[in-house]
């Protein structure tokens, strides 16, 4: 296990989303918050590592100090090595101490964490349930579930990022619904997005795997040739070789080559000029718990086209007038997406109310210090009473 505490700066003064009276307290209460090796890693980015690295940044704002844990590992099958180096350091932490577990360390290896929730205050942060990735085999995912089941159900709080997450975990696992919590991730208000001529330009972005869908974006794409799209698809290329070959096989069969691009991961200025480009944000995922890159395009203005899975309706959610600022299409249904992109560039009114909407949901968003505040209120009551469901 590797504490890289240099690279993260834990402990601000007073946090801007507080009140001139809320002078954060001199002395901070303390969690060890345990996370997947390569959080960081540019390479291969991710909306669980995104959300992470941004609760280290501000959970110190509402009063708790983070010692940040990066474990290597192939998480959530790790190997004999990462085991016993995650089982090493919660065994070296002393009693009582408050501890936060990203889910994907977690709760493939119950007999690793359940025997230290006897003695340790545990909080496991659930991004994404084990038996949710797609393109597992049935074995592999029954025996996930499993495990998942066995984490979940030893810890006094679980931590999920959207409401619909909650009630699957509560639902599928049989959970005590006041154990399950969720803190659903913040969007920066970016600036608004100028698109490239207001119609064209599509972005997906999300890691090139199977439970992300690229390959139904391709087969919707195929059958619009006739309008001027152009597509970039932005998201890390290493997770699913096998997966990236069949949709550059895909893409090359229907000869869309000029006009759709796997760009790979970006970050930083590269990735806020791909939003800056964009005219609509498309994502045709199985499952997502939340979608952080949908809000990351609706604070920047651009709306979305979307399946309807998961927390994604959450995540689109609705302007302060009640608009929607996007289209939520059935998930294995290509058709209907490519039904709503001949609307989307066929009606102008269609594009004016989504527009609309986004911009009005992009100024109701919250930010990320509502997400710290409610992991922050999680802890608390986990560190006052370990034995007792937070």
């Amino acid at each position: 296990m590797t504490v890289d505490r240099a690279s993260l700066s834990y402990v601000p003064v007073q946090h801007p989303a507080l009140k001139n009276a809320d002078i954060i307290p001199m002395s901070l209460r303390t969690v060890h918050f345990v996370m997947p090796g390569g959080v960081d890693d540019p390479a291969a980015p991710s909306g669980g590592n995104a959300y992470d690295r941004r609760i280290c940044l501000d959970l110190p704002g509402f009063g708790w100090q983070i010692h940040p844990h990066t474990v290597e590992g192939s998480w959530p099958r790790p190997d004999a090595a990462a085991r016993a180096e995650l089982a090493r350091a919660l065994r070296e932490l002393p009693d009582g101490t408050v501890v936060m577990l990203d889910g994907l360390v977690a709760c493939g290896v119950p007999e690793i964490v359940v025997p230290e929730a006897e003695r340790l205050c545990l909080a496991v942060l659930v991004h994404l349930p084990l038996g949710d990735e797609t393109g597992l085999d049935p074995k592999t995912a029954a025996e996930l579930d499993a495990k998942e089941r066995a984490t979940l159900r030893a810890v006094p709080a679980v931590v999920a990022t959207s409401d619909w997450a909650v009630r699957r975990l509560v639902s599928h696992h049989g959970l005590a619904p006041e154990r399950v919590h969720v803190a659903a991730p913040g969007a920066d208000i970016a600036p608004l997005a100028p698109g490239t001529d207001g119609v064209s330009r599509l972005l997906c972005v999300a890691a090139v795997t199977p439970r992300k869908g690229q390959h139904r974006l391709i087969e919707a794409l195929a059958t619009v040739t006739d309008l001027p799209w152009t597509c970039v698809c932005v998201g890390g290329l290493g997770h699913d070789p096998a997966y990236v070959e069949r949709l550059r096989a895909l893409i090359d069969e229907h000869g869309l080559g000029d006009r759709l691009q796997l760009a790979g991961p970006r970050t930083g200025a590269e990735l806020d000029a791909s939003y800056a480009a964009a005219d609509l944000m498309v994502l045709t995922s199985y499952a997502e718990t939340y979608g952080m890159a949908v809000t990351e395009a609706l604070a920047r203005g651009i709306p979305v086209l979307a399946t309807d899975v998961g927390g994604l309706p959450e995540a689109v959610g609705r302007a302060p007038d009640g608009g929607v600022p996007g289209i939520l299409v059935p998930p294995e249904d290509p058709a209907a997406l490519a039904a709503e992109l001949r609307g989307w560039f066929g009606e102008a009114d269609v594009r004016r109310r989504l527009k609309s909407a986004a911009r009005g949901r992009r100024a109701a968003l919250d930010g990320w210090a509502t997400t710290a505040r409610s992991l922050a209120g999680v802890l608390g009551r986990l560190h006052h009473d370990p034995r007792r469901a937070a």
